[in-house]
């Protein structure tokens, strides 16, 4: 793509110099270009991308899509009247030229997890682009397919959202070959009002999809299981202990916090698998990935080195040892089904087990019961003791305090006073579950238990 073309599809109009030149990926942040690369300049909350324009051109932008004109732009400028929108343009443009498969992923839960296990699996055979960490929205997506080089033989590309319209927007960009659903759960209700909601938001896109193309659903998820007969699409499911299912997992057998062994059924055939990652849930998300390497021609013995293969991102069901503690820095986000499968994994692990959560965002009016839900379920498990903070979290304190009121647990509304009382509790070989909405910001929890000096208290 050229700086011309890139101009002719969002409509720009272009300021300055040459137009001829190649341009080579994109970036939203100044401080990554590197030569040939689009700059996006973004407005934002915190800062302006216009004020970094030249120094984009400097780092060696090719040119600079921007809302206004820079009066001493040193390169090329496309003039556009939203940034981000321009972005989106120029990725769908993009997208029509390549002729690989595109895996589409997006869920309420596993997203992220999920696409990490298909890129694994799919690495053992092809060369593969995927979305980093979990850039995965309407700027995210598009800067992933940006970066697909001509040595790429498949991409994996996390979508996300959280209003109606935007998974419409993002599939038109993105046109997966294959699109896959991990669950329909209670996240961003706030804006999508309740399940059925959900389901209907993240399944906008199905109508630009093919005849060829592949819907991967799992087929446990109540509102997914109805997409099994969608018509004029193909349908391909998965699921545990249920071979009603295209693909699905049995013998599941936990290794407390090292990994976890399954057999996955399909066709007929059986194989052992394991994951270096504990927790039920990665099983849908090793079942996930055998759907679309089946889809894309993967022998049963690269599959089962993928799956082997796979290791999470940091933030993500992280386990780190710190200080003598396992840390299981989950930090990054969080809604009531990644809360509560995390706090099952917690459940598995040796020592004692503390569970430090916090607030969960956009949830609508029913925020404070599935709070409440998450302190039952809590107060089900064989776990130690409970840290909160946060003004939703009383409710999941209030939960415990009635169904297991012989459970440790501390809240506090601000997480600084609950990191205090933490600190005097944990000991060495304690392991300790850190989780809550990015909002929180918990990883000042996870770098307290870094920098503490906690001596075995015996």
């Amino acid at each position: 793509m050229t700086i011309k073309e890139a101009c002719a599809a969002c409509n720009g109009t272009l300021i300055h110099f040459e137009i001829d030149v190649p341009v080579k990926g994109a970036q939203v942040d100044s401080r990554k270009i590197t030569k040939g690369n689009l700059f996006i300049a973004v407005p934002g909350e915190k800062t302006d991308g216009h004020k970094f324009v030249n120094k984009a051109f400097e780092l060696g932008a090719a040119a600079c899509i921007t809302e206004h004109e820079i009066e001493d732009a040193e390169g090329p400028c496309i003039l556009v009247e939203n940034s981000i929108r321009a972005l989106g343009d120029i990725a769908q443009a993009y997208r029509k030229t390549f002729n690989i498969p595109v895996v589409g992923i997006t869920g309420s839960v596993g997203k992220t997890s999920t696409k990490e296990m298909i890129a694994s699996v799919l690495s053992e055979k092809y060369n593969v682009q995927k979305t980093a960490g979990n850039f995965n929205n309407d700027i995210g997506m598009p800067l992933t397919l940006m970066s697909v080089e001509p040595e790429h033989e498949v991409a994996v590309v996390e979508m996300g959202i959280n209003h109606f319209g935007e998974m419409d927007r993002l599939f038109d960009i993105c046109r997966p070959d294959i699109f896959v659903m991990t669950n329909i759960g209670a996240c961003h209700l706030e804006f999508l009002g309740d399940l059925d909601g959900v389901l209907k938001a993240k399944t906008e896109g199905i109508k630009y999809m093919s005849p060829e193309s592949l819907l991967v659903i799992n087929g446990d998820d109540e509102k997914l299981a109805t997409l099994r007969k969608t018509e004029g699409i193909r349908v391909s499911s998965y699921g545990i202990d249920s071979d009603d299912c295209d693909v699905y997992g049995t013998d599941i057998k936990s290794d407390s916090i090292k990994g976890i062994s399954f057999v996955f059924n399909s066709d007929g055939n059986k194989a052992q698998a394991y994951v270096n990652v504990p927790g039920r849930h990665m099983v849908y998300n090793a079942l996930a990935a055998v759907c679309v390497a089946k889809e894309l021609r993967l022998d049963t013995d690269q599959i089962k080195d993928g799956i082997f293969a796979m290791r999470t991102i940091t933030g993500r069901n992280d386990f780190v040892d710190i200080n003598g503690f396992t840390v299981i820095n989950d930090c990054y986000n969080a809604n009531p089904a990644s809360m509560k499968a995390s706090l099952e994994v917690l459940s598995r692990c040796k020592g004692r087990k503390v569970a430090v959560l916090g607030d969960m965002g956009e949830l609508g009016a029913e925020e404070r019961l599935l709070h409440y839900q998450v302190g039952e379920y809590a107060a089900s498990l064989p776990i130690d003791a409970v840290f909160l903070s946060g003004e939703l979290s009383i409710e999941i304190l209030n939960a415990i305090r009635m169904k297991a009121p012989k459970l440790y647990v501390y809240h506090e509304l601000e997480t600084g006073g609950m990191i205090e009382r933490l600190l005097d509790y944990v000991e060495t070989g304690d392991t300790i579950l850190v989780k809550a909405s990015h909002f929180m910001h918990y990883e000042s929890v996870t770098e307290s238990l870094k920098e503490c000096n906690i001596t075995d208290k015996e």
